[in-house]
């Protein structure tokens, strides 16, 4: 085990900033959030912050020099019965223990903290948040849950708000996407970082204007746009672009945590997997 200087950080110290800001009993009963690999004693002078972990951003976090990488999606997410190194997933564990990088791993847990996902996912369109859209079943934790609800300062037309969204994330090759009147005046608005559709339900219940969130999928959004009555417009984007602002929230986290010990970068590697568009 390496030696700390005095003062230095360490894996325990970045993990427990992490583990405050987004309580590990938040995430769902399914998920598999935590340090993965890597020794708690260990000391961090980099971090590489990202949504994937994926062979490019752990070949990022080695040439950084990064002690530690920390991700919003589980690399483990199902039970496994081994690691082999000339298995997909068992050769990125490899390679970071041997390369001295350990993994932590922040997702539903993060998407139900306040401020968490969809709250980094609201400020980076410009939206003041008012409540969650599907609350946490605690409330120990204060305002938790899934999505947000928030408001423009504004209303303006749904074709300008779908255009503010595609400015204020990265882009992607398939890019974002709008369904509804392009003339509608938009001011509520509920987003959920990541797939989302199964919160239409919830969306339409809030009375919003307008609903942004990620792989929506052909039939929930179809039968949604036809139901009976007023619901959202909607505005569909790519998994990865819609949890990206979440790398900003978690990258202060660590640098309030460490007092500017630590060196941060967040990665702007896309982990889509589309990156070819037709024509």
């Amino acid at each position: 085990m390496s030696e700390s200087a005095p003062g230095a950080a360490t894996v325990s110290d970045v993990v427990t900033a992490l583990e405050t800001a987004y309580p590990p009993e938040l995430a769902e009963s399914w998920d598999a959030v935590g340090l993965v690999c890597g020794d708690p004693a260990e000391p961090v002078r980099r971090v590489l912050v990202c949504v994937d972990v994926v062979r490019e951003t752990v070949e990022e976090a080695i040439e950084l020099g990064a002690q530690l990488i920390v991700a919003h999606h589980p690399l483990l997410l199902r039970g496994v019965h081994g690691v082999a190194a000339d298995s997909t997933k068992g050769s990125l564990v490899h390679r970071m223990i041997r390369a001295g990088v350990a993994l932590y791993c922040a997702h539903t847990n993060a998407d139900s903290a306040s401020p968490g996902v969809s709250d980094a996912l609201a400020e980076a369109i410009g939206l003041r948040v008012l409540a969650p859209l599907s609350p946490h079943t605690s409330t120990e934790h204060g305002a938790t849950g899934i999505g947000r609800i928030g408001e423009l300062p504004e209303p303006e037309p749904f074709g300008a708000f779908v255009e503010r969204v595609a400015q204020a994330l990265p882009t992607t090759e398939p890019g974002v996407l709008g369904a509804g009147d392009p003339d509608r005046p938009i001011r509520t608005v509920a987003v959920s970082g990541g797939a989302g559709d199964s919160y239409l339900g919830a969306a339409t219940a809030a009375g919003v204007d307008a609903y942004v969130t990620a792989d929506l999928r052909h039939h929930p959004a179809g039968e949604h746009l036809e139901s009976v009555g007023r619901v959202p417009a909607l505005v569909g984007l790519t998994h990865w672009a819609s949890e990206w602002p979440w790398c900003g929230q978690a990258s202060t986290v660590i640098g309030a945590a460490t007092a500017g010990t630590v060196e941060v970068h967040i990665s702007t590697r896309s982990t889509d997997p589309w990156n070819v568009r037709a024509g």
